[in-house]
């Protein structure tokens, strides 16, 4: 099973002076939607700690489709998590194809 994207158009970008993933609408007028929080634990691993989406964007979509985003990016980066956050560990129990990220103990 594959996660399903928003329906709304939107960029997700990391921003690493925050030490989070954030999400905007990708519609006129740009919208702050939400973000996960990460800590960095090594060069390799990052703690995923938790996921806030904004009350106006909730039950749309928009955390998955974060959370989908910034683990594909950290799979690209070559990274491993932790994950800590809620949100994070239900995510990964219905996609296991992400399972492969976590860090091992």
């Amino acid at each position: 099973m594959q996660p399903e994207p928003s329906s709304t158009p939107v960029t997700v970008v990391k921003n690493p002076g925050r030490e989070r993933f954030e999400i905007f609408t990708a519609e006129d007028p740009v919208q702050f939607a939400g973000f996960l929080a990460y800590r960095v634990i090594d060069e390799q691993t990052v703690e995923l700690q938790h996921t806030i989406i904004s009350e106006g964007f909730s039950r749309r979509g928009f955390a998955r489709t974060l959370v989908t985003s910034a683990l594909d990016q950290i799979r690209e980066e070559g990274g491993r998590i932790v994950p800590t956050c809620s949100y994070v560990q239900d995510y990964l129990e219905r996609f296991p194809q992400y399972a492969d990220l976590v860090a091992k103990a």
